[in-house]
């Protein structure tokens, strides 16, 4: 698609990509693009450097980005013939209301793309979800995802991709995609939000994922959304333009069951113990996880009903909820019709993904795990189980409110060895909860270096320390994966 002559004004250029790569494209395919964000040069910095690096490659024809920092001005947004909007920025903004067209990077992506869709969301457990499909869909395609060497087999021609909320813009690559390619996305209720309603070039819904699949829906972003309701609804534009054509993923608790009621995809269930007869969908029995389908275009007759393993005793991503997302996944994969041997292998061996449950070092017989993705309090609780009996646990916690109960995060803290606190509004609850419940904790540390040192005074060979906030980054960090970052470069300078 070209955008040659228009004038696209980007709003958010931010910090994870989805700013800089929407300038990035609209200049490559033409356009005038102008930036505009209320943080300054200063702290847009590593975004800028990129952005400049770019136009200094032609990338931009010879013309400069022009950039309106630390503010917006109200005429850029008259004179724009499309506005390319943050997720981050408020639906009602007056800014927004200035604007004749209005487009994300995701829709610029959805207009454009050629290739299969799987879409991801949830309240946690997307962006694991999201990259085990990813790991499997190339894996089916030979050697991380290139094309097979001449005589070897594969299940998919094609590559596998993967992008969305998880800090990959799919306009990094939507001009190398082709109709033989798998698209994974994770799309976050901001992301889902700013879709509803779109239509395509032919009328039809702009989002409509062949598989669309949902992790558990907990209490988020009620800083933004005021009632869990509003943020649901959110999150069903996931699934409201499918067909028959189509299946969705969903738990069978909570809000799941009403997901798959409502759309008109195929339901694929999965949840803890046997489904029901004539159920199609997966189950976990032990350590393994289960699936049996009676429809679907990947359902051949041999397989029709037949209970098969989908996900495997051994996996090298610990704890019982990280073996739920799996199974979500294998459902999704086997509908799209991979053999179920190579969708069991292939999930057994998927690492993981960074800042989720992630190890990075061991120092002095104790093991450091990452988990700062783990930014609400049910997430954090999620991590706790995940170690629960496998060595004591010295457990980093703590950060800014999003006026969350943090009564999970609390329940799952007692009897740890150690809790280290991260300074922060939500931190400030949790002290509350801590104390009430007789819990004992060091801290609040304003510096990282401070609580990493708190974490080597009292680990002793044997233990485990876990970096899990269940709280916002904003104060101390730029985001989450900052957060993350510094935890790492700390415990690797200091944990020797």
């Amino acid at each position: 698609m070209e955008y040659s002559g228009m004038k696209a004004l980007v709003m958010g250029l931010g910090l994870h990509g989805g700013g800089l790569e929407s300038a990035r494209y609209l200049a490559r395919h033409g356009a005038e693009v102008t930036v505009t964000d209320l943080k300054d040069e200063k702290a847009l910095a590593p975004s800028i450097e990129k952005l400049e690096a770019e136009k200094g490659r032609g990338a931009a024809g010879g013309r400069p980005f022009r950039y309106v920092l630390g503010r917006h001005e109200m005429a850029d947004f008259e004179k724009a013939d499309l506005v390319i909007k943050n997720p981050g920025v408020r639906p009602d903004s007056p800014y927004l209301k200035a604007a004749r067209r209005i487009e994300t990077d995701i829709s610029l992506f959805l207009s454009a793309s050629p290739a299969r869709l799987t879409a991801v969301t949830g309240s946690k457990g997307k962006s694991g979800t999201a990259s085990a499909l990813r790991w499997v869909l190339r894996e089916a395609r030979g050697s991380g995802g290139e094309p097979p060497a001449p005589g070897q087999k594969t299940a998919l021609p094609g590559k596998a991709w993967l992008g969305g909320n998880i800090t990959v813009s799919p306009l990094s690559f939507l001009d190398e995609l082709g109709p033989e390619d798998d698209v994974v996305l994770e799309l976050s209720s901001w992301q889902l939000g700013d879709l509803g309603g779109r239509k395509n070039g032919e009328g039809e819904a702009l989002l409509k994922p062949r598989c669309a699949v949902l992790t558990p829906i907990m209490r988020d972003h009620q800083d933004r959304y005021g009632s869990m309701e509003a943020y649901v609804e959110d999150k069903r534009v996931i699934y409201r333009g499918q067909d028959g054509r189509d299946a969705t993923v969903a738990g069978s608790e909570g809000w799941g069951p009403g997901f798959l009621a409502e759309s008109r995809g195929r339901p694929l269930l999965y949840g803890e113990g046997p489904l029901p007869e004539g159920t199609s969908g997966g189950w976990l029995d032990g350590a393994s996880g289960f699936a049996r389908f009676y429809e679907g275009p990947g359902v051949s007759g041999a397989l029709k009903g037949r209970i098969i393993e989908a996900v495997p005793e051994r996996l090298l991503v610990p704890g019982r909820h990280q073996r739920m997302n799996l199974l979500a996944a294998a459902l999704a994969l086997l509908d799209l019709g991979l053999p179920p041997e190579l969708v069991r292998e292939a999930l057994g061996s998927f690492p993981g993904i960074e800042h989720r449950l992630e190890f990075f070092h061991q120092a002095g017989g104790v093991r450091f795990y990452n988990d700062t993705a783990a930014t609400i309090p049910e997430a954090a609780a999620a991590a706790v189980e995940a170690f629960r009996g496998e060595s004591p646990l010295i457990l980093v916690t703590g950060g800014a409110d999003k006026n969350l109960d943090y009564s999970p995060l609390a329940g799952a803290a007692q009897g740890l060895k150690g809790i280290i606190l991260l300074a922060g509004s939500g931190t400030d609850k949790l002290k509350e909860l801590f104390a009430a419940g007789g819990v004992p904790f060091r801290g609040p540390f304003d510096t990282v270096d401070g609580a990493v040192q708190a974490v080597l005074d009292a680990a002793r060979p044997g233990d485990t320390a876990l970096l899990s906030p269940g709280c916002a980054s904003f104060g101390m960090f730029l985001n989450e994966f900052d957060r993350g970052e510094k935890w790492k470069e700390a415990v690797r300078r200091l944990a020797n």
